[in-house]
Order: C-alpha cells, then structure tokens, then sequence
C-alpha cells in the first residue's frame, strides 16, 4: 500500500537540472511516470511505482530496469500519456501532485501541459509542474510562493481578464487590480522575501516562479 497523500509524476519533457530535481523528491513519494519520463526517474535512481502511457517513448531496457507496473495504452488514443498519468493519480485521491520534466522539447506538448493544469478536477488538489528550477501553478482565489528574495514570479491571466487581483512580498505589488491576457504586465516580478502571497477575486492566474 502506497502513501498517496503526494505524487511524483515524471513527464517526458526536459530536466534542465537533475540535481535540482533531485531537491524536490521525498522519500515517502508516490512515483508514476508518463512513458519516457521514466528515463528522468531512472537517472536519479528512483523506483516507479506505475509506468502509463503507450510505450513509444522507453526502452525495453528501461521497462525491464524499472521493473514495474505498466498500464499500456493504444498509440491511437485521445490523451497524451501525461493526461493518462494524470487520471491514474487522481484516482489515488492524492493531497498533491508534481509533474516534474513537463516543460521543453516540444511547444504545442508544452502549452498543452499547462492546459491540463486547468481541469476543475484538480481545483481541490495542490497540483504544480516542478523540474527544481521553475515551479508553475494556477492560483484560483489564494496562493503562496515560497522561495527567496530575487526570485522570479511572473502573473499570467488565464482564459480571460483576472480581476481583483493583491499581492505581498512582490517587489511591484498589485492592489485589487485587473490583468489582461493581452497585456504583459504581470510578467517578471520578483520576490521581496522568502514568501509571496497572490489572491484574485475572479478569473484565473497562472504563476511562475523562477528560482535564482
């Protein structure tokens, strides 16, 4: 029986940097990659605990390493395989879930990583893609960002105009303001402390932090 209270999810986009993903990884994590993500778990000699998707993406040698559950899909699906590894963890009624490698390689799987995020199925889960260097999530009414002073946080409105919108520990703060998807305002804020706080009225933000 796993603990589910977190999951580790590994896409099979790319890690810029292993150690820094390495930071991010507890020991009493639930482990599940989508396909090729179990190539990043593996280099940081981690165990999945599920390998999901259609298998175009790992090796046999991989798989036989890994030597794990798999749940095999048709290559002629609707979901992409980090959608898949995404309904398996929900299944598990998980507190959290970190997509860790779900950024680069290919912008269209990029965007469509981000998208997922905004399922109203996962309003009610701490759900974030971290690779250890930038962590991005949606804020749907408070967040916190916690890191340290310098750092990057950038404010992106998501399917329309975000209003009532206030921020602390911001270097430029936001005082129930409105950000505009076609505006770049809320782009390259920094850190004032070791914590931020970001609340919105209505509408949907979607945060990144860039560590330093």
């Amino acid at each position: 029986m796993f603990d589910m209270s977190r999951i580790i999810i590994f896409a099979n986009g790319v890690l810029p940097d292993l150690e820094k993903a390495r930071t991010i990884i507890r020991a009493e994590d639930t482990i599940i990659c989508a396909d090729g993500g179990t190539h990043h778990a593996l280099l940081l000699g981690l165990k999945p605990d599920l390998i999901v998707g259609d298998l175009d993406s790992i090796t046999e040698a991989e798989l036989q390493q890994a030597n794990t559950e798999v749940a095999q899909y048709p290559r002629d699906k609707n979901e992409t395989d980090l959608e898949l590894a995404l309904n398996h963890a929900l299944d598990k009624n998980p507190s959290a879930i970190v997509v860790v490698a779900a950024l680069g390689n290919r912008l269209d799987q990029t965007i469509a990583n981000l998208a997922l995020l905004s399922d109203p199925r996962l309003s009610a889960v701490d759900l974030r893609l971290d690779d250890g260097v930038e962590e991005i999530f949606f804020c749907r009414s408070h967040s916190r960002v916690m890191g340290r002073r310098g750092d990057i946080v950038s404010l992106i409105p998501w399917n329309g105009e975000a209003r009532g919108i206030r921020t602390t520990g911001l270097r430029w703060p936001l005082i129930n303001e409105t950000l505009y998807p076609d505006k770049t305002r809320g782009i390259s804020n920094e850190m004032t402390d070791t914590a931020a706080e970001v609340s919105i009225e209505t509408g949907l933000i979607l945060i990144v932090h860039r560590r330093i």
